[in-house]
């Protein structure tokens, strides 16, 4: 099933590391795939509260082969949207000051004074006033957007709240439904892909361990799904799944998925 695929596509925290730890193969496959004919690597995360030239230090410090341009964001899904869709419109970014810099680079004005959008973020310096402040304008009508919809994001000793988890308690607080997101499973990330790399999706491989952001995002936008069981997903989880929503291939981990590839 695997084979013949062009683009392979890897969640990273997860996946191929989790926190400072690398998970089993990941460099030794990646680094494999990247030799081959007529195979590309992307590593995508949702997790935008670090830049691509963050996540390309760590990549290149860990022993991955990575470059500038095989790295993409929720983050840079959501630019790409907003400057195509939402030109010269302010906006209140709940985000850390990585992601206020890539905003700011990309031409986009963000402001904390009458916004037109509140875009809500993964915020590790989120503190009670910049919150209290995004529900104000979420509650009055301001429109609402985000970089992706995950509940928590894992760490070598478990998990911490994500953006996801955010987003819940602002909900709560302004009785608005829950934002349009821009990173897995959102289909704009498809879209985005097959632009940049000029390929079909029917040719690229999406590699998670999270069942309604990296799987779904294969699942319901025409991308292989291969589940890795690195990370939050159980396997009676995705057993559980309907059958048109579950991985195409579950693997313990990335030694096992090289059978499929090789």
């Amino acid at each position: 099933m695997l084979k013949n695929k062009k683009i392979f596509v890897f969640d990273m925290d997860g996946t191929i590391y989790l926190g400072e730890k690398i998970l089993p193969n990941a460099v030794e496959l990646i680094s494999k795939i990247n030799s081959g004919k007529n195979k590309r690597i992307v590593y995508f995360t949702n997790n935008a509260s670090k830049n691509p030239a963050h996540y390309l230090e760590k990549l290149n410090r860990l022993g991955f082969d990575a470059s500038e341009n095989q790295i993409l964001t929720s983050a840079d899904i959501l630019i790409k949207f907003l400057k195509l869709h939402r030109k010269n419109k302010k906006i209140y970014l709940l985000g850390t000051p990585e992601l206020k810099e890539m905003f700011e680079q990309n031409g986009i004005t963000l402001t904390s004074d009458t916004p037109d959008i509140t875009v809500t973020s993964f915020d590790t310096t989120l503190t009670y006033d910049k919150l209290a402040e995004a529900c104000n304008y979420i509650r009055n009508g301001c429109e609402w957007l985000t970089t992706h919809p995950d509940i928590n994001c894992p760490v070598e000793n478990g998990y911490i709240p994500d953006c996801g988890a955010i987003n819940e308690l602002i909900r709560a607080s302004t009785g608005r439904e829950l934002p349009k997101a821009f990173g897995k499973p959102s289909g704009e990330v498809v879209k985005s892909l097959e632009e940049i790399y000029s390929e079909k999706r029917e040719n690229m491989v999406i590699f998670g361990d999270r069942l309604y952001t990296d799987i779904a995002l294969g699942k319901k936008n025409g991308m292989t799904a291969v589940l890795l069981l690195t990370g939050e997903a159980t396997l009676e989880e995705a057993l559980a799944l309907p059958e048109d929503l579950r991985p195409d291939i579950i693997c313990k981990d990335l030694s096992e998925a090289e059978k499929y590839i090789f």
